[in-house]
């Protein structure tokens, strides 16, 4: 097929109007799901909707990267090529990828135009699912006007999946493209993304998936779409732990690394503080009748483990026992945490300051100064 190349630093990749049927042969719908009792089943189908049918049939892996699709905008965008008639039902490019190394070959006497090979296997789309899958239903419904349309791609060749998903997220990093705690999910194949968000990133990991997590799936990781019994979203508790490594970095003066050895020194010590704190209010600890286990009271939690962590980091062989006997204090708070009246005893305007306010009483009553946030 015939292709112009493009050169963008040391990035190549190729431009090509594929026709619409052939695109349709060559390319791969996936959407994510989380393993670990996350995944959520699509919905029943209602009989005759052939767009519910077809999402429900995509195929769902853990690594994948792209979204659920939704029916509502490919009707949208299929409704919009069935009437565009002076528009261009596809003007703005889809984004494909395939780990395949794609032959190029330059046709005389361009150097940057000529043929290029088609992969062996069905492209991922970095971007254009939406446009493509409504292509899909245009095509079963208006054969002959849909082979009139080329559409605008660009392909990337040659790389690790983990290239598409980074491209993915530098498409999508604005709240109203992308999920914040799918956002989150994909830090780690994401190379500019800072070392400490990079490392909050993986400490909530760790603590969905470790089996001595006091949060082991208990944490949030589907934003609002989880139907599970859930205890705090990951954005929350990853803003949590990120301002908890900024602050460190901010008084060492030096960058942290990124490397497994950091995260897993930050996870030890959430891990410690928090099995200290369901061993100090074990009554509380995952019982409705209480808010301890809320993502109101835990965002405070994490500020306290992160003072106490500075204030109190050594030796960390006995920090559990010594966390314990320093959070002891708080047995005493029960009652103030019971759900029933907990809004009014902790009175707020928002839910950010009822986190401050948990956070100062926690602080001040285990004798660790409360600091400005």
């Amino acid at each position: 097929m015939l292709a112009t190349q493009l050169r963008q630093k040391d990035a190549l990749f190729y431009f090509v109007a594929y026709p619409a049927e052939d695109l349709l042969r060559k390319v791969r719908f996936i959407s994510r799901y989380y393993d670990r009792h996350e995944y959520i089943a699509p919905e029943r189908v209602p009989e005759g909707d052939d767009i519910a049918a077809f999402i429900a049939s995509i195929e769902r892996k853990d690594n994948a990267f792209q979204r659920e699709l939704s029916r509502t905008k490919i009707r949208a965008i299929k409704n919009f090529y069935e009437t565009a008639v002076q528009q261009p039902p596809i003007p703005g490019t889809v984004l494909l990828f395939t780990a395949e190394r794609l032959r190029f070959t330059p046709v005389s006497p361009f150097e940057s135009v000529g043929d290029l090979v088609e992969p062996q296997q069905k492209y991922l789309i970095i971007d254009g699912q939406h446009r493509l899958a409504a292509l899909e239903f245009y095509m079963r419904e208006h054969p002959d006007e849909a082979r009139t349309i080329a559409v605008p791609c660009i392909i990337f060749d040659g790389r690790s999946e983990d290239f598409a998903a980074e491209m993915f997220v530098i498409i999508n990093s604005t709240p109203t493209r992308i999920n914040r705690s799918h956002l989150i999910d994909l830090y780690e194949k994401v190379t500019f993304v800072e070392p400490d968000a990079w490392i909050a990133s993986q400490m909530v990991r760790l603590l969905y998936e470790e089996p001595d997590s006091p949060l082991r799936y208990r944490i949030n990781r589907l934003g609002g779409r989880s139907r599970k019994d859930k205890w705090i979203l990951q954005s929350e508790l990853y803003a949590e732990l990120h301002r908890w490594i900024k602050s460190d970095t901010a008084a060492l003066g030096i960058p942290l690394r990124k490397s497994m050895h950091n995260v897993r020194r930050y996870y030890d010590a959430v891990r410690d503080f928090l099995k200290a704190v369901q061993a100090v209010l074990h009554e509380a600890w995952g019982n409705e009748q209480y808010m301890v286990t809320r993502s109101v009271t835990l965002r405070a939690l994490i500020r306290v483990g992160a003072d106490l962590a500075t204030t109190d980091p050594d030796p960390v062989e006995s920090r559990a026992e010594r966390w314990v006997r320093r959070l002891v204090p708080w047995t005493s708070l029960l009652r103030e945490f019971r759900a029933e009246g907990f809004s009014e005893r902790f009175a707020a305007r928002g839910q950010s300051e009822r986190v401050e306010a948990i956070y100062r009483r926690l602080a001040s009553l285990i004798g660790i100064s409360p600091r400005s946030r």
